[in-house]
């Protein structure tokens, strides 16, 4: 393995999390402060003798309860973001789920609205680029998940970059979300997908199937060829978030880890944290684990090739198909990106010929 390879070292590198709930990973401190109580450590992580995902997703239960006002989610968001900077963070698409923080009478958009100047705010002061996916969560009806897209339709390409559907896996399967999925693809959303999250393939098919262009999780694709080689056809992102699986216990050890199998069988993987607060996490966590447990290298780690292709912000497209917008972060990336990367990017993103991202050579 890699262990020469000191987490002060990981600490240096530029970073990307494609894959972050807000409400999971809120500050100890912000908590505190928007509760007007001492929060122990134990309230807002998880154990280590966690059993399941549904008890990981206890955890939630007392940061949403700090989610409930405009001002409380302008000052969580703007938090989150500050967070970021000890990380190295460059970019990031954070995730929340506005229905589950209507309780006070606030409308879905005037939720993501106070999210979404919370974290210009903290790009302001950090210099952090970011996009938002909003989650429908699987406990809610698929009429309500509808109504908020709709809602927030205006926000789309305004910081609102993807929809995602989050939740119970095991006790919601993707099949019952088709009627969702279609109405999502009809308003023009991109979309991500929690699936293979609780062993079940066939979600991550499902969720391909519906129109899905990444996967939350994924680990139930390990061993799976078919699936696998979907995947790969369909150039699906595949967001692996190691220290939560573990704690779900969607692997039982990182000998069980599948993030090397889905390199080694040209997989768009990313590393993300999933839950920097539940989970106890960061970035620098994650890839530190990986090198040391999975003989994932420095060089693979800071490959572009993957990220430059699953971020959904990079690329926004007017319906003349000109490239309208490329965020800074992804930019600077993408000029130390090869053409390969490049062409990623385009197959992410179903660019033909005629509407593709040109392969510049940019200078030093």
């Amino acid at each position: 393995m890699n262990e020469g390879v000191s987490i002060e070292e990981i600490n240096q590198l530029p970073k990307i999390d494609l894959h972050c709930h807000l409400d999971g990973s809120l500050t100890r401190s912000m908590i505190t402060e928007l509760l007007g109580r001492e929060v122990a450590l134990s309230e807002l992580q998880v154990a280590d003798d966690n059993k399941n995902l549904a008890e990981y997703l206890e955890k939630f239960d007392l940061p949403l309860q700090c989610l409930q006002t405009r001002e409380s989610l302008f000052r969580a968001a703007k938090d989150f973001m500050l967070s970021l900077v000890q990380d190295n963070i460059i970019y990031v698409e954070v995730r929340f789920a506005p229905l589950l923080s209507v309780r006070n009478g606030m409308s879905s958009y005037q939720v993501f609205e106070a999210v979404l100047e919370g974290m210009k705010e903290g790009s302001k002061l950090t210099g952090i680029e970011f996009g938002i996916i909003v989650c429908a969560m699987r406990h809610h009806s698929v009429e309500d998940s509808l109504r908020m897209a709709k809602d927030l339709r205006d926000f789309l390409h305004c910081g609102l970059c993807a929809f995602d559907i989050a939740g119970n896996e095991a006790a919601y399967p993707m099949s019952e979300f088709a009627g969702l999925f279609s109405g999502i693809r009809r308003m023009g959303y991109p979309f991500t997908a929690h699936a293979g999250e609780c062993g079940n393939a066939r979600n991550i098919v499902d969720s391909i199937e519906l129109g899905a262009r990444r996967i939350g999780h994924g680990i139930a694709a390990s061993h799976n060829h078919d699936v696998i080689s979907l995947c790969k056809s369909k150039h699906i992102g595949i967001e692996m978030c190691p220290t939560s699986n573990l704690q779900t216990k969607a692997v039982l050890s990182m000998d069980d880890y599948p993030i090397r199998e889905f390199i080694d069988a040209g997989l768009m993987v990313t590393v993300n944290t999933d839950n920097r607060t539940v989970s106890g996490t960061n970035m620098s966590k994650e890839m530190k684990l990986l090198v040391d447990k999975c003989g994932i290298s420095i060089d693979e780690l800071v490959q572009i090739k993957n990220v430059a292709g699953t971020n959904f912000c990079d690329i926004f497209a007017q319906t003349n198909n000109e490239i309208l917008f490329v965020t800074s972060a992804i930019d600077n990336l993408i000029k130390g990106a090869s053409g390969a990367a490049i062409e990623n990017a385009n197959l992410m993103f179903g660019l033909n010929e005629d509407e593709a991202l040109p392969k510049v050579a940019y200078a030093p």
